[in-house]
């Protein structure tokens, strides 16, 4: 498949500085690290995967089988998501799986955040999510300035709902891999399927590709959608 590479140097110029984390021992202890809106990411730009821009979208869903990642360093950290808002604006509506390897090995942990609040992480005892877990998350405007927030590991046969209240602009949706830190692990080849955005394929909302990039070398790849348009390949290619 196709690849899409686009530099956004306006955004990279723009950016500020995100600290480097002190070493936690659980993924937990990464709440202060925020899954950010992408002119704050920094170094080039830490998101990859599709965004649709626009006005008015309602809900964005997507699944995927949650990687089994391999540290390089304990400044890894990423994770899959699915949010609207977030593209060339200042909030995220946002849920997903992050990988956390600050304590040397990775720590799979489910979380969600309403952006510019702090994330939310799920208690890993009642939400566990482990490498080769089937995940589907989803983000829903459901009106009145509240949004349902849905994750579901079929796998483990739990689901978490939230409905959260924020004002936000609702001008884009997205199907995203992020790391805040800007360190990858090396998470092979993730596969999101069943990408939707109000309801009808990624692929029907004309979305911009990303590929994330840090001090000028690409971290990983987005492969083109496939002709349904709601499946593409995320390829892990450097920390």
């Amino acid at each position: 498949m196709r690849r899409f590479m686009i530099r956004v140097a306006t955004l990279a110029a723009a950016a500020t500085t995100l600290a480097a984390p002190a070493v936690p021992t659980t993924a937990a202890a990464a709440q202060g690290l925020a899954f950010r809106p992408l002119q704050y990411n920094t170094n080039g730009y830490n998101w990859g995967g599709y965004a649709a821009t626009g006005s008015g979208f309602s809900s964005v869903s997507a699944s995927w089988t949650e990687p089994d990642a391999t540290c390089n360093s304990t400044n890894d950290l990423y994770a899959p998501w699915v949010g609207i808002d977030g593209y060339g604006s200042s909030s995220v509506e946002q849920t997903g799986v992050a990988t956390d390897c600050s304590s040397g090995s990775p720590v799979n942990q489910a979380w969600y955040e309403m952006y510019p609040a702090s994330p939310v992480y799920l208690s890993q005892s009642s939400y566990p999510v482990s490498a080769g877990d089937h995940i589907t998350a989803s983000v829903t405007y459901v009106g009145s300035n509240r949004y349902t927030l849905k994750l579901t590991d079929s796998s483990r046969g739990w689901t978490y709902t939230t409905t959260k209240s924020t004002t936000a602009q609702r001008t884009s949706a997205e199907v995203i891999i992020e790391s805040p830190t800007g360190a990858y692990p090396d998470f092979g080849t993730l596969t999101f399927t069943s990408a939707t955005v109000n309801g009808r394929s990624l692929g029907s909302a004309g979305p911009v590709a990303l590929d994330p990039s840090s001090n000028g070398a690409y971290e990983a790849t987005t492969g083109g959608l496939s002709s349904s348009g709601t499946s593409f390949t995320e390829t892990f290619l450097q920390e």
